[in-house]
């Protein structure tokens, strides 16, 4: 049985660095994993949904709230603020 997410990345950007899938059935845990994976500069290969690689629109939406939620995060730690701050000064929903 399939996971309904599955996100391929690798930890380099070389030609032929290994390839990696993490496997989730809950989309906030996907997102939580894609957070990871930009704060550290991974190499993101493909997001699929139960084995079909997501279309250019659904992927880019995944990662924007993605990104959205540790710049957030980034915001919250870095300047001591709570999320309503957050929202309100920068406008990033927590």
């Amino acid at each position: 049985m399939l996971n309904k997410i599955a996100i391929e990345y690798s930890d380099s950007h070389r030609p032929r660095a290994a390839v990696r899938t993490h496997r989730t059935d809950d989309p906030i845990e996907a997102e939580d994993f894609l957070m990871q994976l930009l704060a550290c500069g991974a190499k993101i290969q493909t997001i699929k949904h139960e084995g079909i690689a997501l279309p250019r629109p659904q992927f880019d939406r995944m990662l924007k709230v993605a990104s959205e939620r540790l710049a957030a995060q980034l915001l919250r730690t870095s300047l001591e603020i709570d999320a309503a701050e957050v929202k309100h000064r920068f406008g990033f929903a927590t």
